[in-house]
């Protein structure tokens, strides 16, 4: 087969494919189909934590394949119930609902969060604040709630019930508050999609009095910074506070499709039978990789984390053609004096894989990518960078 043909001709066009076809991989290494081998630092936009075919996440999954690897939701199966007990007790929240991606998380929590405003505030508070800038996923509800006029296009009308704040402006999260009849707040720790800007702990914590004052749910969009990514368990963490309702999915499936709505005791009871559902939420297959991937993100990855994390920034902030460095942890975005598409191309020549996010470098490696690879990709980098 003519892998990239074939795509072409059959595989709807909502990609802009780079001219690269993966094969196989192990760890942070991946192939192409000539056999080229490549540092891989973007791990399929933060999913593969640990890696491409990580042997302990495998060893789980492939024993569930030979258990039951399907369930309807109408039985209770062993994986989901101890990956939600691991959520639960890890975060301290209360309970999880389990979809396949970040943006059924989404839709799950801004489902809950209305049911909550129409039982605890009446009739019509159901609006919710987002931020300018910020992504919470590509159905029309997310979009809807996306903060970015460039995702509010051709697929209209848009589920309507959000506002937009400035990111960097508390007295407009307040002045929404006062002007709409809100139900909650939502926002991401880290914008990913939106150039990998973390909110400053100054704006979060006005936003948390803010929503206390005017009793309104606290949501946090952790699907691509949960999971160790930040060098917290979740990014929220990194501010001190726990929210009513967190999303999570991308790195806790490891490579599998999940999502994860996860409440507090606040909003656990929100949802009752009937109120929401999902035909393969919860797999047990897909669950008993995550429950891998969960129980291995302990203290020393998470130390390991920030000492990669500061490594790359020390190698990367005073380096030639690089205007600024942004994110958290192993995620972290890079502004570049030439184009970054150029980068990208010429790192993906050379050998490394790296992504885009708006202007930036987008570097999303693998929590235990090995420090002798590390260091060679971001060599390559910054060569890359340097060529302004």
């Amino acid at each position: 087969m003519n892998i990239k043909q074939t795509d072409k001709k059959y595989i709807a066009g909502t990609y802009g494919r780079f001219d690269l076809a993966l094969v196989k991989g192990k760890g942070s290494l991946v192939y192409d189909e000539n056999g080229k081998e490549y540092i891989d630092l973007g791990t399929g936009i933060a999913v593969n934590i640990f890696g491409v075919g990580d042997d302990e996440w495998k060893k789980a999954v492939e024993a569930q394949l030979d258990a039951i690897p399907h369930a309807s939701n109408l039985y209770f199966t062993e994986p989901c119930a101890r990956l939600a007990e691991m959520l639960c007790e890890k975060t301290g929240m209360s309970k999880v609902f389990f979809g396949n991606s970040g943006a059924e998380a989404n839709e799950c929590a801004i489902k809950a969060a209305r049911k909550w405003g129409l039982v605890n505030k009446g009739e019509g508070y159901s609006t919710i604040i987002t931020l300018k800038n910020s992504f919470h996923g590509r159905t029309v509800t997310t979009l809807a709630a996306t903060g970015q006029d460039g995702y509010h296009t051709d697929f209209g009308p848009f589920t309507e019930g959000f506002v937009y704040a400035d990111a960097h402006d508390a007295a407009d999260v307040e002045r929404l508050a006062d002007e709409n009849k809100c139900c909650a707040v939502m926002m991401e720790p880290v914008q990913g999609e939106g150039g990998v800007y973390p909110l400053s702990k100054e704006f979060v914590s006005l936003v948390l009095a803010i929503a206390k004052e005017k009793n309104l749910l606290v949501i946090t969009d952790e699907v691509q910074t949960g999971n160790g990514r930040t060098g917290e368990l979740y990014a929220y963490m990194n501010y001190g506070f726990r929210p009513d309702i967190f999303t999570t999915a991308k790195g806790l499936g490891g490579g599998l499709p999940i999502g994860a709505c996860v409440f507090g005791e606040k909003t656990a009871d929100i949802l009752t039978p009937g109120s929401h559902g999902s035909t393969f939420g919860g797999n047990p297959a897909a669950c008993a990789g995550a429950c891998s991937i969960l129980s291995r993100i302990d203290t020393a990855l998470l130390d390991g984390v920030k000492k990669k994390s500061e490594y790359i920034i020390s190698q990367l902030k005073n380096a030639k053609g690089v205007e600024d460095i942004s994110g958290m942890g192993l995620m972290l975005g890079i502004k570049p004096v030439r184009p970054k598409a150029e980068i990208i191309e010429e790192c993906m020549q050379n050998g490394v894989l790296v992504l885009g996010a708006k202007e930036k470098i987008r570097l999303l490696p693998a929590l235990n990518i090995p420090d002798d690879l590390l260091a060679k990709g971001i060599e390559v980098l910054k060569e890359a960078l340097a060529k302004c």
